[in-house]
Formats: C-alpha cells, sequence, structure tokens
C-alpha cells in the first residue's frame, strides 16, 4: 500500500526551480512562438519521468502539444485537449507513444480502488485505467480516439511503444489487434 508520507530523506526543491528558470530566462529565445503547434501535432504520452519527449522525438519547442497522463490513455481529459487543440488550434496529427516498464502495469483497477477506500472511505469515481500490456493499451486508445464524436480529424493517427531500455519506438497497427 502506497503512503502518503514522503521519504525521511525528503527535501522540497521548488526553490531550486525558480532559480534555474531566472537562469533559463536570461536566454530565453522563444518568445515569438504562435500559439498552434507548426507541425500541427498532438502527442499523447505518460508522464513517466524517464521520457523526454521533445528529445526522443527530435521536437523542437512549438512543434506539437504534448499531452501526458498516468499510462497516456485516453481518457476524458484527453478527448477534452485533443477537440480543442483540434477545433482551435489547429493539430491535424495524433500520436500515442505508450512505453514498457509502465507504472501503471504494476497497479489493478480493484486493487488502487480498494486501497483508497480502505484508507479514505471512499473508492475514487475516475477509472485507474491501469493495463498488462503497453501494446494491447495503445490499441485500446487508438480504438477510443477513433469512437469518439470529439476529435473531429481522426485520418492520422498512429501509435508506439518506447522501450525505455533500448530508447527505441515500436509501432503498433491497428491490425495487429
Amino acid at each position: 500500500m502506497a503512503t502518503s508520507q514522503p521519504p525521511s530523506d525528503f527535501q522540497p526543491t521548488a526553490d531550486e526551480l525558480v532559480e534555474r528558470n531566472q537562469r533559463f530566462a536570461e536566454t530565453f529565445a522563444d518568445q515569438d512562438l504562435q500559439v498552434g503547434p507548426t507541425r500541427h501535432m498532438a502527442v499523447v504520452t505518460c508522464m513517466d519521468s524517464r521520457m523526454d519527449i521533445f528529445a526522443m522525438l527530435g521536437l523542437g519547442h512549438g512543434e506539437a502539444h504534448i499531452i501526458r497522463n498516468a499510462g497516456g490513455v485516453i481518457t476524458d481529459d484527453v478527448i477534452r485537449s485533443l477537440c480543442l487543440s483540434q477545433r482551435y488550434l489547429g493539430t491535424r496529427e495524433v500520436v500515442l507513444v505508450h512505453h514498457t516498464n509502465c507504472g501503471l502495469q504494476m497497479v489493478t483497477e480493484d486493487g488502487l480502488k480498494g486501497e483508497l477506500e480502505a484508507e479514505l472511505g471512499i473508492k475514487p469515481w475516475w477509472a485507474v485505467e491501469s493495463f498488462e500490456d503497453p501494446f494491447v493499451d495503445v490499441l485500446q486508445s487508438m480504438r477510443r480516439l477513433e469512437l469518439t464524436p470529439f476529435v473531429p480529424f481522426k485520418g492520422h493517427v498512429r501509435g508506439f511503444v518506447y522501450d525505455v531500455g533500448t530508447g527505441l519506438l515500436e509501432e503498433v497497427h491497428p491490425a495487429d489487434g
């Protein structure tokens, strides 16, 4: 069971981030970027800290929207973000990137909800969206995008699994499922 207490050696680092931001701002050169991504692309991916999305996909600032959550799964909030991205900011391509060794593979829907209910007296109303196989889950996410009426441009949706051990992407084709 997870604990709500940080490790005994935990030290907050937000002040360090503010200091780093000051140094970053001294040479900031992106002030002229447009609000809509220049590649007309949105990438939906996991929040995993091992994945530097811009570096691993060779993207520059301003080229793509990056939408992240636990697992990179297509949830109502991701659909909301994609709807806005396509309707108001010009994106036309969606790239899904799940990965190997994902934390959601270590959790079960019933297990986490049971833990939270035992600890807090209430089950969460949201889905955990845990999965066993990232390849199968990419297919699930692709199907969800295909079925939603709120994401109008579906002609260019591709899915991949990023291998955290090699740094390589492996494409997942809808015919594979």
